[in-house]
């Protein structure tokens, strides 16, 4: 989280709740995503202000973003200041994960590819994934193995 130097409503949020959600990005939503970085005021949703819709579920009392496609609903644990810079890193106990079944493989693996997952660098460009590989767990004197192959 950046300072909390001026009032920063997702973290007020998630004191209040002790709930916060982490919602993949589609290239779908890019612009309305990035727009959810903008200052509003307290009482202005950001789910209406940038066209997005909010989506509830039992275990979690956050919000989700209903056009992500993969989900993951968090209960706060504890948070650290970076002395640094005056930041603050949250911990958070992972409650529930959305997954298309589509998306979820066998053993466990989620194809980010498959459900449009995209990345961001700096503040405000936005990457298209592509996998490169995936590879058996790491053991010391064991070569790595394609998973893939």
């Amino acid at each position: 989280m950046r300072p909390v130097s001026v009032d920063r409503h997702t973290y007020t949020n998630i004191k209040e709740t002790n709930y916060f959600t982490i919602n993949h990005i589609i290239k779908e939503i890019i612009k309305q995503a990035h727009q959810t970085s903008a200052r509003y005021e307290k009482d202005v949703s950001e789910f209406d202000a940038c066209g997005l819709t909010p989506e509830f579920t039992e275990a979690i009392k956050a919000p989700y973003v209903k056009e992500s496609k993969i989900k993951i609903g968090c209960r706060f644990v504890e948070e650290q200041e970076i002395k640094s810079n005056g930041t603050i890193f949250i911990v958070g106990e992972i409650i529930e994960a959305i997954i298309p079944d589509d998306v979820l493989m066998k053993d466990g693996y989620v194809d980010i590819e498959k459900a449009g997952t995209i990345s961001i660098s700096n503040l405000d460009s936005y990457h298209e994934t592509k996998r490169i590989a995936r590879l058996a767990y790491a053991k010391s004197g064991i070569e790595p193995r394609n998973l893939e192959a």
